[in-house]
């Protein structure tokens, strides 16, 4: 803005524009296709890191489960849920080319004349503040808010999962084969289930709260990984996520056991559904006597 102070700028007439085509982040890949491309990079990166960390065993005492569980609980074979996944990013791949391929692209050029505007709207904000308003403000309630469709769809979703034994057995149950989650089986599931709730459930977000490409991408990448460390199996007190989300890999591993299966439906940002709908987990058991009990069992089997 070619203008010296706030005053002179909001006293002159409205601000001419040129509207142009934003220009993508990378040179050589337009901001869809990039936002496809960073879920599955950050998901195997981030899964990756963690399983550096499982394999070396880095860091212990921040472990919910001891590591022999992995292979005493779970009903499901490595491989089998590396293949599982990598069909679900293949199907969420190409149901998002589809989505958003008649979504216009973003444009830009006419920010000072919308600030102009908005600050007329506003005149109790200062310029600075409505500036970052119109910059920030708005995109992070806009993301705030798709994050919120999506809690809400997978809730209700997840929930129905449960509760009709149907939809149990034939779908759901996939994603129970691992009782003691690890981060690359996030989004292991039956391939109509993943569709179903994570796919078509962020697609909404996306639609319903008129995100654009450049938010979009921020809330699919952001959104796998908050999937994957909600399966990373550490509760871990100095990371971000853990700390500012309540729905945290504590909080769903307790959904993966057998005591708490009915309960801690939220995924994967809030628990404000578990607690409106009375579904929160209010026990005192946790992952790691429930591991106990399971290993016990299974050796007087054994005997």
């Amino acid at each position: 803005m070619n203008y010296s102070t706030a005053d002179a700028f909001l006293s002159a007439p409205p601000p001419s524009f040129e509207i142009r085509e934003r220009e993508p982040l990378l040179s050589f890949v337009s901001d869809k296709y990039l936002s496809l491309i960073l879920t599955v990079v950050i998901y195997w990166g981030v899964s990756i890191s963690f399983h550096v960390i499982d394999t070396l065993d880095l860091l212990p005492k921040y472990r919910i489960h001891p590591p022999e569980e992995v292979s005493l609980r779970n009903k499901v074979t490595v491989l089998e849920v590396i293949r599982d996944v990598l069909l679900q990013q293949l199907i969420q791949t190409i149901t998002g080319i589809v989505l958003t391929y008649y979504d216009p692209p973003d444009y830009v050029g006419m920010e000072a004349r919308d600030i102009w505007v908005l600050a007329h709207k506003l005149p109790y904000l200062s310029l600075p503040v409505v500036s970052l308003l119109y910059y920030y403000g708005f995109s992070i309630m806009k993301i705030t808010a798709a994050f919120f469709v999506l809690d809400t769809w997978q809730y209700f979703l997840h929930r129905a999962m449960h509760n009709y034994k149907y939809l149990y057995r034939t779908f759901h149950s996939r994603h129970h084969r691992l009782y003691v989650p690890y981060a690359f089986g996030a989004l292991y599931n039956h391939p109509f289930e993943g569709l179903l709730m994570d796919t078509l459930g962020a697609g909404l977000a996306f639609k319903l709260c008129g995100l654009t490409i450049r938010e979009s991408l921020l809330f699919f990448s952001f959104s796998t990984l908050k999937t994957v460390d909600d399966h990373c199996g550490y509760a871990l007190p100095f990371d971000p996520l853990q700390i500012i989300f309540q729905n945290n890999a504590a909080y769903h591993d307790i959904h993966h056991q057998q005591f708490g299966i009915k309960t801690n439906f939220s995924q994967p940002f809030f628990i404000v559904w578990d607690k409106w709908l009375g579904t929160q987990y209010k026990g005192s058991r946790n992952a790691r006597d429930a591991a106990v009990t399971e290993k016990n069992e299974v050796e007087k089997k054994d005997k």
